[in-house]
């Protein structure tokens, strides 16, 4: 998207517009949602500087600021000159205070849900196996092999054990806070195309609101 085709000689700005954006101060810049770049420095310094937005205490901590009400503001600050927008057409501007979530509140919050995620996972598996039978399995497995009666947990169950937590480890690309391989995790891919599809919506039913920062 473009004012001009930036072939009569005049400087271009060229925009690439993020479609979601955090930030911890109140106002919005233009460098805030979208990388700038432009040949002519002082004409890139004053467009980076353009403020579309200021989020105020008693108003939602969320918008979209459309591509067009881009321009137009940069319009205003960089008269004559050209804009090229090579990325999202609207934005999602989200204000993050960050003061407001620190204190030992965030640290009981997040231990309550690793416990919840991992005694969920731990009864999820163990109803999975005993459902399917696990232990009666690893038993006529072991009979077969051995022609004796299993006298309780052995071999096959230590080795199943293992087996499950590398397993996990290695589907999951994680061992602690490191990664195995420079692969996304299978969770990371996931949780993208959710934010994606979350970002999308939010600009959609803000559009159908009429509650976008659009042009005047």
């Amino acid at each position: 998207m473009s004012t001009n085709n930036g072939q009569s000689g005049k400087a271009v700005i060229y925009l690439k517009a993020k479609q979601n954006v955090e930030l911890q101060t109140p106002d919005v810049f233009l460098k805030d949602i979208a990388g700038v770049t432009c040949a002519d420095s002082a004409l890139l310094a004053r467009a980076k500087a353009v403020r579309l937005h200021r989020f105020r205490q008693d108003r939602p901590k969320r918008c979209v600021i459309s591509i067009l009400r881009v321009i137009e503001e940069i319009g205003r600050v960089c008269p004559g000159a050209d804009v090229e927008n090579l990325g999202e057409t609207d934005t999602l501007v989200e204000y993050i205070d960050v003061d407001r979530h620190k204190g030992p509140a965030q640290t009981m919050k997040l231990l309550f849900v690793a416990a919840v995620s991992f005694f969920g996972t731990a009864f999820t598996i163990m109803a999975f196996h005993n459902d399917i039978g696990i232990h009666e399995v690893f038993t006529k497995i072991y009979q077969m092999v051995t022609g004796r009666q299993s006298d309780g947990y052995g071999i096959l169950e230590l080795s199943y054990s293992v087996g499950l937590a590398v397993g996990i480890t290695v589907f999951f690309n994680h061992i602690g806070g490191r990664r195995i391989t420079k692969d996304p995790t299978p969770i990371e891919v996931e949780m993208r195309i959710y934010e994606e599809d979350v970002n999308k919506a939010l600009i959609e039913t803000a559009d159908r609101e009429g509650k976008t920062i659009d042009v005047s």
